[in-house]
């Protein structure tokens, strides 16, 4: 009894089993983010007056990080924002929040995000953990972000609400909730690379 296609078989089998060894053995694509591009990144925020949603963001910060996906727990971060690049929707705008009663942007010209802990979630999901210093008052904040692969780099998108009398912002006849909403919705997109 013979089997005409053994050869063939056989062939096909160790061609796979070599192809198969051949990428296992090719290193892993360096996947530490140790930069962040603020010339391809966003920092905005979404807040509410009299019911009706104002998007705004600020135009300048840096930041620093050291974040690898295969150890996501070591990873840190800050974010140093300039409080006097915000665009709040218009020059008139943008001069009250900079002023005594919202920013003080003379006294306090930063804000600043600290990190102390990164949890994996899955599914390219982390939450980071850290502190947020605007007008020299701190609180904690909890960020859940998503990182995508996007060429040689990476994005990394999120958010998170703070509240802004926890910070002083809006002070004076602007600390009526009804007029301004406490809640703040941060959001950010940052274009991250390797060394």
């Amino acid at each position: 009894m013979t089997f005409p296609h053994f050869a063939t078989v056989a062939r096909t089998l160790t061609a796979s089993v070599v192809l198969a060894g051949f990428a296992f053995a090719q290193p892993a694509a360096a996947a530490s983010y140790t930069r962040v591009l603020p010339e391809k990144s966003t920092l905005a925020f979404v807040s509410s007056q009299m019911g009706v949603s104002v998007d705004g963001s600020f135009k300048r910060f840096t930041a620093t990080l050291d974040f690898d996906p295969a150890k996501p727990e070591a990873g840190k971060a800050t974010l140093d924002i300039d409080l006097a690049s915000i665009d709040a929707g218009g020059p008139e705008a943008n001069d009250e929040v900079k002023g005594k009663n919202w920013f003080d942007v003379k006294q306090f010209p930063t804000a600043r995000f600290v990190s102390s802990s990164v949890k994996p979630l899955g599914s390219n999901k982390y939450e980071v953990r850290g502190q947020m210093t605007i007008r020299g008052k701190s609180r904690d904040v909890v960020a859940p972000f998503t990182l995508k692969p996007d060429g040689a780099g990476a994005v990394l998108e999120g958010g998170f609400q703070l509240k802004r009398l926890d910070y002083g912002i809006g002070t004076g006849a602007w600390g009526d909730t009804s007029v301004v909403a406490d809640e703040v919705q941060i959001k950010f997109r940052l274009t991250v690379a390797g060394k």
